[in-house]
């Protein structure tokens, strides 16, 4: 029996307790619906896109309830004449899922930095050392700032950011995080300024389970910047938050990269799979995976944790497709 759909703060709880999952945390996203069962601790977040209801990371619940949430999630769907996807599962949920008959397969990897063992020391950072040392030479300040108190001037950067994608571009969603909202205030934000103006930010996200931290979010910058600013913003993010106790940093997911047929699921779909190597090859329209993946690689991670989407039924274009215009991928 469905109950009453969670308020935020009881969603927010779930993720704290059971979101082992780099990336939880943007199931707080405006616009993210919310189910729970009667009598089961946790939520399932998703959103609906047409004969779809695509679902945002595994159930977050106690391991021994987390097969039941999935359970009466897929019947929420049933009535409601959908069919779920699941997407940026991490390897337990992939197991759950093609245990309970889904088409799971690879669909990229995130990277994480251990904040214990990170160090810019040494030659294998000398390249990116230079790049930082160039962006302060240009008169770079970075800082952490109030979310609220620069709202403005980051707005302005955003259109900034957005006419440089091109005339077409669109920002993509449901993914990836956002710099508003009503838990703005839980995350971390840090700025770059050269004379007084904001030349770039990014956005860190908490980071809850067994690799707790931080991740490396929402990133923007203007047209104009120098070289190394979003490298400096993130070392002076990594100093501040190591010495606040912070564990790892996660640099987020991304999609098309990573892939290895070791980390395939049982009963992967070939279909599935060939669209992922292709995009791999030839998706740069699609997501920048190459420029992203090359930026995380610069900070030598230590874990790269494959994230896999699962289908209810056999996987079909129509659906992946449907999930793209979600994202705003296409």
């Amino acid at each position: 029996m469905l109950s009453a759909t969670p308020a935020l703060e009881d969603v927010r709880d779930a993720l704290e307790r059971y979101g082992d999952n780099p990336s939880a945390f943007l199931a707080l996203n405006q616009r993210t619906e919310y189910f729970r069962a009667e009598g089961i601790e946790g939520v399932v977040s998703y959103r609906s896109a047409g004969r779809y209801l695509i679902q945002f990371a595994g159930p977050f619940a106690a391991d021994q309830d987390r097969a039941a949430l999935l359970t009466a999630f897929r019947a929420h769907a049933r009535k409601a004449r959908k069919r779920v996807i699941a997407v940026q599962l991490q390897s337990t949920d992939a197991e759950l899922y093609a245990g309970n008959g889904f088409t799971v397969n690879q669909i990229g990897a995130s990277y994480a930095i251990d904040l214990a063992q990170f160090t810019l020391r040494g030659s294998k950072f000398v390249r990116l050392r230079n790049k930082i040392s160039r962006a302060k030479r240009s008169g770079l300040v970075v800082e952490e700032a109030d979310p609220l108190a620069v709202d403005d001037e980051l707005t302005e950067l955003d259109k900034d950011w957005l006419r440089g994608k091109g005339r077409f571009a669109k920002e993509l969603a449901f993914l990836i995080g956002e710099r508003t909202g009503t838990v703005a205030p839980l995350r971390r934000l840090f700025v770059g300024r050269i004379e007084g103006e904001v030349i770039g930010y990014i956005s860190y996200s908490p980071v809850y389970g067994t690799r707790s931290g931080w991740l490396h979010d929402l990133t923007r910058r203007r047209r104009e910047a120098p070289p190394g600013v979003m490298e400096a913003i993130n070392a002076h993010a990594i100093e501040t938050l190591g010495k606040a106790g912070a564990e790892w940093l996660h640099l987020g997911f991304t999609p098309f990269t990573g892939l290895d047929p070791a980390h395939e699921a049982p009963g992967a779909s070939p279909m599935v799979a060939k669209i992922v190597r292709f995009l791999a090859e030839h998706g740069e329209k699609v997501y920048p995976s190459q420029t992203q993946v090359a930026y995380k690689e610069k900070w030598a991670p230590h874990a790269l944790l494959p994230e896999y989407i699962a289908f209810e039924g056999k996987p079909s274009i129509g659906a992946i497709l449907r999930l793209m215009r979600l994202a705003n991928a296409i």
